[in-house]
């Protein structure tokens, strides 16, 4: 297995106002060369079962189920025969919050599924020493890496690759405009943008590189939160920059 370069449709989302056609966005990311969407999203069984032979039958292929609840998004993840679901707690104190990963990580695996960490600006796990802390208080638990996010918290993508290149479940590669440092929320301080438009020295290129070397050939995903103008320009400039790099 190869590693697969796919869509978090996140902003894509926000563009449009919504998802409104599933196979559309498909022909749409195809066409650009992606392999698929990192989230099939449905609301019963059923649809699930019907959206994933949609994927099946256009050559796409999707990462993980988001389903009306967390025990939904294991068994039909489990079903569909992916292998991880996103980290998912309310909480805010960050003991409440491994020990509640730390459950659900045992549920999951009870049915073969991996759970993976999303650190993110702003969230419980949001810097590089809170996601190290994380790593060790949560040993089950796999890694979402999110280059972007963790580049704008200040963290060093590289060193996290070559400690826990084994803890990685999927890479979702970012990059950051910062417009405003110093603004007090972080959304202020900047914008996602498309990969090699970034100006925080975020070598995404050689994050790809350091988890091709430690023989990661999961599902890597593009994701610009925020969109200036047609998505598909965006990504384009951004699969570009993946076949510049070597992929």
């Amino acid at each position: 297995m190869t590693m697969k370069f796919g869509i978090a449709d996140y902003g894509m989302n926000v563009w449009h106002g919504a998802l409104y056609d599933t196979e559309e966005r498909l022909e749409q990311l195809k066409g650009i060369a992606y392999d698929g969407l990192e989230r099939l999203h449905a609301t019963s069984p059923s649809d699930a079962l019907l959206k994933s032979a949609a994927f099946k039958r256009m050559g796409m292929d999707f990462a993980t189920c988001a389903g009306p609840s967390i025990e939904a998004n294991i068994k039909w993840t489990a079903a569909l025969g992916k292998s991880y679901i996103w980290a998912q707690s309310s909480a805010t104190d960050f003991d409440v919050y491994c020990r509640q990963v730390n459950d659900l990580t045992r549920a999951a695996a009870r049915y073969g599924v991996k759970v993976g960490l999303h650190n993110h600006l702003g969230a419980v796990v949001e810097t590089q020493a809170q996601l190290e802390c994380f790593l060790q208080a949560c040993p089950l638990s796999g890694l979402i890496l999110d280059t972007g996010h963790l580049a704008a918290a200040g963290g060093d993508n590289l060193e996290i690759v070559r400690k826990y290149s084994q803890r990685l479940v999927a890479v979702h590669l970012k990059d950051w405009f910062e417009t405003n440092p110093q603004a007090a929320n972080w959304w202020e301080r900047g914008r996602f943008c498309e990969l090699g438009a970034g100006n925080i020295g975020q070598d995404n290129a050689a994050v790809l590189h350091a988890i091709a070397n430690a023989g990661f050939d999961g599902w890597v995903f593009i994701e610009h939160d925020t969109h200036l103008r047609d998505p598909l320009i965006d990504l384009s400039v951004s699969r570009e920059y993946l076949r510049t790099a070597g992929f």
